[in-house]
């Protein structure tokens, strides 16, 4: 007995000689494996995104715009109001939203071009004869065109009337 109390007390002399381990090493280790590779996650979660990161940006950057969609009409021959006889010649071409605007325009044309034979013999020839006169004009057609077509909103329906030829006699 007295030799395993001698050995006993060795070994643990042996023990209280060796530096005492650090047992929070291994918890701090751990610790930080999971932040990095949470981290890294989250990262690569966030420059996957479409608007985010580089392949979003690339993506919009190739997006090339829709070409313009335009529906000419027929030209109108109008009698002014007014004074004197005068009369209006006119051609004018629509830009639409899209494809599917024109067509809905062709399927309205009989009272799209009444609505726009009205306004335009309502209109004198002094008021017609200035720039500001054509831009009101352009926008009162827009307005009525889009009317049958139940399209008021601002970038719907017909977007921008065009002049293509205007004579006034």
């Amino acid at each position: 007995m007295a030799k395993e109390k001698i050995k006993q007390e060795a070994k643990v002399e042996e023990v209280e000689g060796e530096p005492p381990k650090k047992k929070g090493g291994r918890l701090k280790l751990i610790v930080m494996l999971l932040l990095l590779a949470g981290g890294g996650g989250g990262a690569a979660w966030y420059f996957t995104q479409p608007e985010h990161g580089p392949t979003g940006a690339q993506e919009k950057s190739k997006e090339k715009p829709k070409p313009p969609v335009f529906e000419r009409l027929e030209a109108f021959t109008v009698n002014l109001s007014g004074e004197g006889e005068h009369y209006l010649q006119v051609e004018i071409s629509l830009k639409v939203s899209d494809a599917k605007v024109g067509e809905d325009i062709k399927l309205y044309m009989p009272e799209i071009r009444d609505r726009v034979l009205l306004l335009l013999s309502s209109k004198h020839a002094e008021e017609l004869a200035t720039p500001e006169g054509k831009v009101k004009l352009s926008e009162e057609i827009r307005a009525q065109v889009n009317k049958p077509l139940n399209l008021q909103a601002p970038g719907e329906g017909v977007v921008g009337v065009f002049f293509t030829s205007f004579v006034i006699q």
